[in-house]
């Protein structure tokens, strides 16, 4: 029988990771990158080599005055146009992550270099010595990177930078070397808009988390408990009006929000004036989270649209019974009744109805834990999960030459890749661009 540590021992190929963000953050992003990390640490030794784009100053003081000068443009171009922000930022992070990279990538010979999102593939793609360091999509967004500026009111839907971030996701996403989807929902709204997505090698594999030591009560913090930034789309001002609908009732939960961001005060405003305000706590953004978890009857989950969910498995993994929407890669982590309840979105009143009826029987909700356990254990834990993605990244084959067209004007000929492009060529690709 094949041991966790047997099949942590068999990566041989080496793993480089890349992403636009800091190496250090708190979405689920952030979590994927460090879990996986650590999990093949713990195997091998040493952790997968991970570069950002400030990985480009290394030890240089200019360097990282460059960084930081570039950078600094970003929050003054967002405070007259946001668009320009977004293009900014997407621009600016991926040139220095390609700097980086090419230096990277030039001392490590044949390897998989996996990245988070189209414009991180754009740098890797651009910045490969040759097809033998092949390069992983992780599609962590949902449909389109465009649509979540849009629906985080940054960029205006079919606008300027709404289509030249979808153009960019046109030009890249087809010729990668893989794509790993973190759920079947996240592939399925891809493959909608952009179909020649589905002629790259890919493979579902799910978000995961480490395995806590164990699910044990510990102090008790509260009723409710939700995890994630306090962002619209995360739709936090829902659970409120639930929570005044059972109040109505006689049902009084107390609700801990873990998070930061922009709805923070207008979620405060919100609880006054439902009259629920001594109810709900705004506990900002704690590292331990996960060891608080269990602390809680049970956790709640309003979000409209997730390509996965790592705080979901986080509460699964401390035994809370989760209560979430049945719609898009939500339906996926849970099943009703067994793991928790589907409440919908839009009708306080009924999801009053199923959060009461889940609450009213103590013997319920923890047998709805003990199941939220068990199945992380068999589906989301990393000591299960990592294999297969590592599975997955070595074994997939460079199915796509490398196109001068994604390495830039800036590339200097590799052997065996042909010419360098023409002046007239290359001027066409800087237009085509498009601060995307």
């Amino acid at each position: 029988m094949t041991t966790t540590a047997d099949s942590r021992s068999r990566h041989h190929v080496p793993l480089v990771v890349a992403m636009l963000a800091r190496d250090q953050g708190i979405t689920g992003v952030h979590t994927h990158v460090r879990q996986l990390r650590e999990h093949v640490a713990a195997g091998s030794g040493e952790a997968p080599q991970l570069v950002t784009p400030r990985t480009w100053a290394g030890s240089s003081p200019w360097r990282r005055l460059v960084i930081l000068a570039v950078f600094a443009v970003s929050p003054v171009l967002e405070r007259v146009s946001s668009a320009a922000h977004v293009r900014w930022y997407r621009r600016s992070h991926e040139v220095f992550l390609r700097w980086a990279l090419r230096h990277e990538l030039a001392r490590t010979g044949p390897c998989v270099v996996y990245v988070h999102c189209p414009v991180s593939a754009r740098a890797a793609l651009r910045a490969r010595s040759g097809p033998e360091q092949r390069v992983v999509l992780a599609v962590h967004f949902v449909s389109s990177q465009s649509d979540e500026w849009a629906h985080r009111s940054y960029i205006s839907w079919n606008g300027r930078t709404h289509r030249a971030i979808r153009r960019l996701e046109r030009q890249v996403v087809p010729t990668v070397d893989g794509l790993v989807y973190v759920s079947r929902w996240a592939q399925r709204a891809l493959l909608e808009w952009l179909p020649e997505a589905a002629q790259v090698p890919s493979r579902v594999v799910t978000n995961f988390v480490g395995r806590p030591a164990a699910a044990r009560p510990g102090p008790r913090r509260g009723d409710l408990v939700s995890v994630g930034n306090l962002l619209p789309v995360k739709n936090h001002g829902y659970l409120f009006q639930i929570l005044a609908e059972a109040r109505s009732r006689g049902q009084v939960y107390t609700l801990d929000l873990f998070g930061e961001g922009i709805e923070h005060a207008r979620l405060a405003r919100l609880a006054e004036e439902l009259g629920i305000a001594e109810q709900v706590r705004f506990l900002g953004f704690q590292p331990d989270v996960e060891e608080k978890l269990p602390g809680y009857v049970a956790y709640v989950h309003s979000s409209y649209s997730e390509s996965s969910c790592i705080a979901v498995m986080e509460a699964m993994a401390a035994g809370l019974p989760v209560v979430t929407t049945d719609a898009g890669a939500l339906a996926e982590l849970i099943d009703d009744p067994e793991e928790g309840r589907y409440w919908p979105l839009d009708e306080p009143a009924r999801a009053a109805d199923v959060l009461v009826g889940l609450l009213a029987s103590e013997a319920e909700t923890k047998r709805a834990g003990l199941a939220a356990r068990a199945r992380f254990e068999r589906d989301y834990a990393a000591d299960v999960v990592v294999p297969r993605l590592i599975s997955f990244l070595e074994t997939v084959g460079a199915t796509h030459a490398p196109d001068l067209a994604l390495r830039g004007p800036d590339a200097p000929a590799r052997v065996g890749q042909g010419p360098v492009e023409s002046s007239s060529r290359r001027a066409e690709h800087a237009r085509d661009d498009g601060g995307a």
